[in-house]
């Protein structure tokens, strides 16, 4: 049984969730801001799987889990 850490709040999920969604972003600008939401928090992401993320984001309509898995998987220790 693995651990899952949670490494971004759900107040931290909801404000990316709402930029998200407000500021009709396309999927690279989007990407953007999901890499710079990493970095301010500590972590890295490479740009092709920011754009994967923002792609998958988008597909689960907001949902705060499915957000924070996502987030979980492409992020990494600076």
């Amino acid at each position: 049984m693995a651990i899952e850490l949670e490494i971004f709040t759900v107040a931290d999920l909801k404000t990316l969730r709402d930029e998200l969604r407000g500021s009709g972003l396309d999927q690279f600008q989007a990407a953007e801001l999901i890499g710079s939401f990493l970095t301010q928090r500590g972590y890295g992401v490479s740009n092709q799987d920011a754009r994967l993320a923002a792609s998958r984001m988008e597909q689960v309509g907001g949902d705060l889990a499915a957000m924070r898995l996502e987030l979980n998987q492409i992020a990494w220790m600076m």
